[in-house]
Order: C-alpha cells, then structure tokens, then sequence
C-alpha cells in the first residue's frame, strides 16, 4: 500500500497573509511541516499542494528546494488540488496536513496511516471525528477512492476542507476516529493569526527547533501556561466559514 502526505499550503490567508513561510526558529513554517511529515515511518512520499497565484511562487520554490513533488492547482477549490495530487503522484491513500501546523508529530501521522493499513476498508481515518489533540495536531488520512467519490459531488465549504464531506456522511463511507487521552483540545499551537505566531516563537524559544512530539509540547504548555495563554483566546473557524 502506498501512503502520501499532502501538505496544503498558499500564501493568502484572512488572518495572517503569507503565514507559511513566516521565520520559526530561523526556519520557514513550511519548512517544519514537510521536515516532520517526512520523518513519519509509514509514508512514502509528501507532496506540496498549493495555488497557480504567482504570490504562490515561493512557496513552490520552497517545496522544490526541500525536495518535495510540487502540485499547483485552484486556490479555492482545495478538494481539487487533493485530486490533482493523486493524479500526478498516485497513491493508496493519502494523509492530510495543513501547512500552518509547524508541530506535527510524526507518531500521531504513524497511528493514523497504522490503524489504516490493519484495516484497509475503511474510508478514513482522522483524529477530527471526535477532537482530543491540541488545535495544530490532527491529522487525516482518506483512501484514493474515497476521495475521487467525495470530489464528484462535493460543493461549497466542503471543496475548501477537502475531507469533510466525508466525516460529516458517515453512513456513505467507513470512518474510523482515533481519540488521544487525555482530552488537551483547550490548547492551541497551530498558525493563524499574529498571536498564533508569537505562541509558536514563545515555545521554540524555550524548546528549541527538534521536531515536535505531541507529549513534549503538551507537557511544556501545562508547565508554562503564560505560553498557552497567549492565544488562548483565538477562536477556531467554523468549518461553514471556510
């Protein structure tokens, strides 16, 4: 079975433009994102997806530099770009990763794509059917299948988060959630807003730039809860705001 991970990335964000590539312990945001997916031990490739925009060039550029196959596709229709990467990168099944998620741990990506390949039947599978992990944390994994059926008919909000459209229907397909305890959702290490960022700096300050363990950061956030208070108060989208 092969096994990829996508890595969605552009430069336009609402909150917080060019958000990606933004310096985090002297590497680019990116940067963290594919270095950590790679060291995942059940993924054979990761792929960068971004946008045909020119103000995408860098990112792209970015990708190439790492080492990363490159997949340019509609800056709004994210489900297409997803479908395009199986096209040009065929796969099994593929993992989702959103490039504003610097501490990825890889054992999380492990005990997604694990609990997939002893039962390939399943659609997918995702620590986002029912959320235990910090925001900047989850992660998804959806066969090829799933995802080329779910694209035919997918519309609105459902094309910009890719695999929702499969979670929220899941007498239509065989969804499998993976729950972590203890329950740390009250905490918030993922990039989207200026304060967003300053939490991030604040913790590579103290830790250092060694790819993330989920554990570590946790244990971190709960002995510094200033540092988790930084951007305690963000508030996730909801998934209809797109």
């Amino acid at each position: 079975m092969r096994v990829i991970v996508v890595v969605q990335a552009r430069m336009g964000s609402t909150r917080l433009p060019g958000k990606v590539l933004e310096d985090l312990g002297g590497l680019p945001v990116l940067t963290w994102v594919v270095r950590a997916c790679r060291a995942a031990r059940l993924v054979d490739d990761v792929v960068v997806a971004t946008s045909t925009l020119p103000g995408d060039d860098a990112v792209a550029d970015l990708a190439r530099e790492l080492g990363a196959p490159v997949v340019r596709g509609s800056e709004d229709d994210v489900l297409s770009r997803y479908v395009q990467a199986l096209d040009e990168q065929p796969a099994d099944a593929l993992v989702r990763i959103t490039a504003d998620c610097p501490f990825t741990d890889p054992a999380v990506i492990d005990t997604v794509v694990g609990a997939w390949l002893a039962d390939p039947t399943l659609d997918y599978v995702s620590t986002v059917v029912v959320r235990t992990l910090p925001h900047g944390l989850d992660v998804e994994l959806v066969t090829a299948e799933a995802l080329r059926r779910v694209a035919a008919t997918a519309t609105d909000h459902h094309r910009i988060h890719v695999t929702s459209g499969i979670y929220t229907a899941p007498d239509e397909f065989a969804v499998m959630g993976l729950c972590f305890a203890p329950d740390t959702t009250d905490l918030r290490i993922t990039l989207d807003t200026p304060q967003d960022l300053e939490a991030l700096r604040a913790i590579v300050a103290e830790r250092g730039t060694d790819i993330a363990e989920r554990r570590e950061i946790v244990a971190l956030l709960r002995a510094r809860p200033d540092l988790a208070a930084i951007n305690a108060e963000i508030a996730q989208k909801s998934l209809e705001a797109g």
